[in-house]
């Protein structure tokens, strides 16, 4: 086991409150990304996304309450989420105005990859405090990692699967929908790599 340093106080809470306003903003982005969805399984998907990310929020929240951090609290870093997470919603809008459905299905597959990986990276760093802090602080960030954890990689492998495969679709180019992602339940990042590995298999079939 690594040897535990001491954490900048500062900056985890700085971290705390970027991850609570990617989770806000996501829950925005989902809504929206919905209503773009074109194929069945995805809205399905996404649908589960929307509840899984309430939920997180709610997480997080009562990490705030344990570590009596007020969450209203603005930040620059917490602004420039917000910024994105509000820019990511304005692009789907603008894609679905456009009138091609297909498009705008694409435009929100890629949204979501973007506002996920911002959020699987919030929660990779607070499982790396939780592993670095001590006392209430590592219970309570350990605790709020270990319920979260399996939905973010779900949400993040899974709609880069969606991304790639309904593009594929659209150039003309054999898909595997739903992708192997999907299919195969991954869950890691080398899951994910040889889900996509099976694909030509998968398409054989």
């Amino acid at each position: 086991m690594a040897k535990k340093t001491s954490v900048d106080i500062a900056q985890v809470h700085e971290l705390l409150y970027q991850a609570l306003e990617t989770e806000v903003g996501g829950i925005d982005i989902y809504t929206t990304a919905i209503k773009c969805a074109v194929n069945d399984d995805l809205r399905k998907e996404w649908g589960e996304y929307l509840g899984e990310t309430r939920t997180h929020r709610a997480v997080l929240l009562n990490v705030f309450e344990m570590l009596e951090l007020d969450p209203d609290t603005r930040s620059p870093g917490r602004d420039v989420v917000a910024h994105i997470g509000a820019s990511l919603v304005e692009a789907m809008n603008l894609a679905k105005r456009s009138g091609d459905a297909r498009a705008a299905e694409l435009v929100a597959t890629e949204c979501v990859v973007l506002a996920e990986t911002k959020d699987h990276g919030n929660w990779e760093l607070i499982g790396k405090v939780a592993e670095q802090a001590t006392g209430e602080m590592a219970r309570v960030l350990k605790q709020a990692h270990d319920a979260v954890e399996q939905d973010e990689d779900h949400h993040l492998y899974h709609t880069k699967g969606w991304s790639r495969e309904l593009w594929l679709q659209s150039l003309g180019i054999p898909a595997v929908l739903p992708p192997p992602e999907e299919v195969k339940q991954v869950e890691t990042a080398i899951g994910a790599s040889r889900a996509e590995q099976s694909r030509d298999k998968m398409l054989k079939h």
